[in-house]
């Protein structure tokens, strides 16, 4: 095993090393790809999105690289937040709004409690693929491909739209370039109100027994940012630029290879589609397709951890991302549910730190507690429905904080699948929702999210335990 180098200015001036190649990929075993029936269509495809502007840019992607450098060393908290699964319907400007305004309000809470600065990645502008557990899927004696994303095949069961289809590709980038377009200028103007907290909606706080606690954070916020008004004589929003990224599971790689290129003055490859791509753990092996093409890129790259990660395999899987040590470079996204943490993350932590690579850890309390349920009443009474409890997404962040302190390490963010509207797909929350009330307004095409109410308080919650 390398020994690695930790001093930033001796990282490499490269990671394409070892006869990589954007494409060199494709000589490994690699899962969850679509079988695209017509590659001359795939080849056109490719190339389209090969000659179309890049999403974000190299500078972006090295100043996300050193924040999360920053988050290693526990001066910095990242919050990763979105859709689990984008569709190109809901691309329009109500959506992506609500969103972005929530992904602000819960990290200025953050900010406020934990006393670190908090970078903002949203899991959107490209989150279109979806990896499955199975390639058909049945109902009613009738299989057809499963639906991996809008990236790859539309959701309806027929043929025509369960059809894998290449120029799809191109499509996930004008709709990922739209939304990144209006959420830029969303954020360049100031949006979401964060200086007047007070035009937050906080009904959900009424049905807290931390309504107190929630409503003194608030004022808290308030009075800083009006004070910091009145001390510089100009807006909050002025004086200092938000800095947004965004971030998607690098699952299909013809979409990534495409995007991927040199650019002026500055060495190595860049995957231009997205400043944070991230490995899942469906596709984690270390020998396999996903890893040799992103042990490539100059990218920061996240990796799913979860409870059928065999830590010596973790390892072997950081050293081919970071041969070098390099911080900010892996940042490691455990999600083991909420019965299953205590079991998992010491080993982990334990064989990652004896490898010596400084990574980042972020908590995804989402995916290790989805679980299906049957309501016994209302409009979705004996339907099985997948859904998420609020105190297992709780109770798992707060885990995950107290494993990283007995073991001497940093909880550097947590990872969330969430939305700005109003819809019932997790249960519990101060409000109380049933599993009884999913049926209400459950719009996910494939996994639960928070609401709006349930993010934020979540984000208030954490803020309470990190000022602790």
């Amino acid at each position: 095993m390398s020994v690695p180098r930790t001093d930033p200015s001796a990282a490499p001036r490269t990671f394409a090393v070892d006869g990589w190649s954007p494409s060199s990929w494709r000589a490994r075993p690699t899962l969850q790809q679509p079988e695209w029936p017509d590659v001359a269509v795939l080849a056109a495809a490719r190339a389209d999105l090969a000659r179309l502007p890049p999403l974000v840019t190299s500078f972006e992607i090295e100043s996300l690289r050193a924040q999360f450098a920053e988050a290693a060393a526990g001066q910095r908290f990242i919050l990763q937040g979105g859709d689990c699964a984008e569709t190109f319907d809901a691309c329009e400007s109500g959506s992506i709004a609500a969103r972005l305004k929530v992904l602000l309000q819960m990290s200025l809470v953050l900010v406020q409690g934990g006393r670190r600065r908090v970078t903002r990645i949203g899991r959107f502008a490209g989150q279109y693929a979806k990896p499955r557990s199975a390639d058909l899927e049945t109902r009613d004696g009738v299989s057809l491909p499963a639906y991996r994303g809008d990236i790859v095949n539309g959701p309806a069961f027929d043929a025509a739209a369960r059809a894998p289809d290449p120029r799809r590709l191109v499509r996930a980038h004008e709709r990922a370039a739209l939304t990144l377009n209006f959420v830029r200028s969303l954020v360049d103007g100031g949006f979401a109100d964060l200086h007047h907290p007070e035009y937050w909606d906080l009904d959900f706080v009424r049905h807290s027994p931390l309504a107190a606690d929630y409503q003194q954070l608030v004022d808290q916020i308030g009075d800083g940012l009006r004070f910091m008004e009145t001390l510089v004589g100009v807006n909050v929003a002025q004086v200092h630029r938000v800095d947004f990224f965004t971030s998607h599971e690098g699952l299909v790689l013809d979409y990534e290879e495409a995007q991927t290129r040199q650019v002026p003055h500055r060495p190595g490859w860049w995957d231009l589609s997205t400043h944070f791509p991230w490995i899942g753990v469906r596709t984690s092996s270390p020998d396999g397709g996903h890893v040799e093409f992103f042990r490539g890129i100059e990218n920061p790259v996240g990796l799913k951890v979860g409870p059928d990660t065999d830590p010596a395999a973790l390892v072997r899987t950081v050293e081919r991302l970071d041969p070098y040590g390099t911080p900010g470079r892996v940042v490691l996204i455990t999600r083991y549910g909420a019965h299953a943490i205590a079991r998992h993350l010491p080993s982990a932590i334990d064989a990652v730190r004896r490898s010596g690579r400084p990574v980042v850890w972020v908590c995804d309390p989402m995916h290790g507690n989805t679980e299906t349920v049957v309501p016994q009443s209302g409009a979705g009474k004996g339907v099985p429905v997948k859904t998420r409890k609020f105190a297992h997404i709780l109770a798992e962040v707060e885990q995950a904080f107290e494993i990283h302190r007995a073991a001497g390490t940093w909880l550097g963010g947590v990872h969330v699948e969430l939305t700005g509207d109003n819809v019932t797909e997790c249960t519990g929350g101060a409000r109380g929702l049933s599993d009884e009330m999913l049926a209400d307004a459950y719009r996910s095409p494939v996994d639960p999210r928070l609401n709006y109410e349930q993010a934020l308080e979540l984000a208030m919650l954490m803020a309470r335990r990190m000022r602790k």
